[in-house]
C-alpha cells in the first residue's frame, strides 16, 4: 500500500510539472506573437521574421500557393507590403494553442490588419518549435 502511495505521488508531481511547462509554453509563445505583432506595426518586417526559423525548409502556404525558405518569405513579405500603410496595425485572435510534441506547439486563429488602404482579416494555422531554447515558427498558412 505504501509503494502505491508513493507512485501516485509522483505521478501526480510529474502530471503538475507538465502542466507547469505546458503553461509556460503557452505564455512565451504568447510572447512571441505579442512581439511580432508590434514588430509588424511599426513596419519592421525583419523583426517580425524574427520569430520563424531562419531556415530553407521553412512553409509557408497561402493564396499564393506554398513557398519555402527564410528568405523567400522576407522577400515576399518586403514586396507585398512596401509602407507602412500596408503593414498597418496587426492584431491576433488565437482560438486554440496546443501541444504536439514536448517541444512543438501549433496555434489556430485570425489575424487583422487595420490599414490606411483597407483592411485585411483572414485565419492562420502556424507549426512552432522549441529550437536551441527559443520558440520558432516552422509553419504557416495563411488565408
Amino acid at each position: 500500500m505504501k509503494n502505491l502511495l508513493i507512485a501516485a505521488f509522483l505521478l501526480a508531481q510529474v502530471s503538475c510539472q507538465q502542466q507547469v511547462s505546458e503553461k509556460e509554453d503557452i505564455a512565451a509563445i504568447r510572447d512571441l506573437l505579442e512581439i511580432q505583432a508590434k514588430s509588424w506595426s511599426n513596419h519592421d518586417i525583419e523583426g517580425f521574421m524574427e520569430g520563424y526559423q531562419k531556415s530553407d525548409s521553412i512553409a509557408y502556404f497561402g493564396s499564393g500557393g506554398i513557398r519555402y525558405g527564410y528568405q523567400a518569405m522576407l522577400d515576399s513579405y518586403k514586396e507585398r507590403y512596401p509602407t507602412k500603410a500596408h503593414t498597418g496595425v496587426l492584431t491576433f485572435t488565437l482560438h486554440d494553442i496546443s501541444r504536439v510534441s514536448e517541444d512543438a506547439y501549433w496555434v489556430m486563429g485570425e489575424y487583422h490588419l487595420t490599414r490606411e488602404i483597407g483592411d485585411a482579416n483572414g485565419t492562420f494555422m502556424i507549426v512552432l518549435k522549441r529550437i536551441n531554447g527559443e520558440w520558432k515558427i516552422i509553419g504557416d498558412s495563411s488565408c
